[in-house]
């Protein structure tokens, strides 16, 4: 008998509750694996390999498929579908995406200074022709006019 009838002793935890812990341990850490997997940035290949190259690898074809962009571009601002300043930026951004995909030179994180440093003269012309468009408080030149300029620069890429 027990010497006192009002003390019980500690119940037992269920085993349904040791492996709930387990389970909810696993998600996290399967979580993490994920998260780390799918953000991780992809492994980079050595220049001048057949892997590095854009799916646009001859320079034709690029050219051709950058001067469409940029006269999309100079359409949707004739049709006012897009604001002269917009317009501006989005040349520049083309112009450094081109230089991007035809050289490897990542021209889309440069000032046009950075660009006349690196032997991308032609590029920095241009890009320092559409600062004031792109940036200055000034009247805005024509689209039109930059436009072309851009493209005459993506024509004479060698």
């Amino acid at each position: 008998m027990q010497a006192d009838p009002g003390f019980y002793g500690p119940l037992q935890y269920s085993p349904a509750w040791m492996w709930c812990g387990a389970a909810l341990l696993a998600l996290v850490a399967g979580w993490y694996v994920f998260v780390l997997a799918t953000t991780r940035p992809a492994a980079r290949s050595q220049p001048g390999s057949a892997g590095s190259r854009s799916a646009l690898t001859e320079l034709p074809a690029l050219k051709a498929a950058y001067l469409q962009r940029i006269q999309d571009v100079d359409r949707e601002a004739a049709a006012g579908n897009l604001a002269e300043r917009a317009a501006h930026q989005e040349i520049s951004l083309l112009l450094r995406g081109f230089v991007r995909d035809a050289t490897g030179v990542d021209a889309t994180r440069m000032t046009h200074q950075d660009l006349a440093r690196h032997p991308l003269p032609a590029a920095a012309a241009v890009i320092e022709a559409l600062y004031p468009a792109e940036f200055g408080p000034g009247p805005l030149p024509s689209v039109t006019a930059s436009a072309a300029r851009a493209s005459e620069a993506v024509r004479a890429w060698n």
